[in-house]
């Protein structure tokens, strides 16, 4: 599905269901590699089979007893992340170097459209700076 955001530009809005953690991390890799300047951000909608994630700032030892759930390493920020069924993750593939932003700005605009979602449903929030 596409939309247009209240700036008018168009996101791609993908429900990729239920996908294997490490897999998703390499089509991010891909889609990110394959980007052109006219490339259409898009938001991934889906679903982790159980998982561990290690952030670039965790160890292995981190997790005291995964048992049967796999822990997988990745290049992401933080420390030790669950994802599991039920539990929905929303990666927004955005081209933030076009936008002229930087890490605080991109979550700034995800603050920004939390709050305002919540308030369209008349749940008072805002962001602490």
């Amino acid at each position: 599905m596409s939309v247009k955001t209240p700036l008018m530009e168009t996101v791609v809005i993908r429900d990729l269901n239920c996908l294997d953690y490490a897999d998703t991390l390499m089509r991010q890799k891909n889609f990110t590699r394959q980007r052109t300047e006219s490339s259409v951000d898009e938001l991934w909608m889906l679903e982790h089979d159980r998982v561990f994630s290690l952030g670039q700032n965790s160890r292995p030892q981190h997790i005291l007893a995964p048992g049967d759930i796999p822990v997988v390493q990745s290049d992401r920020g933080g420390q030790v992340t669950y994802h599991g069924p039920g539990q929905l993750v929303v990666y927004l593939m955005i081209d933030i170097k076009r936008k002229g932003w930087g890490p605080r700005a991109l979550v700034t605009a995800i603050e920004d459209a939390i709050v305002a979602t919540l308030k369209r449903w008349s749940i008072d929030a805002h962001s602490k700076p």
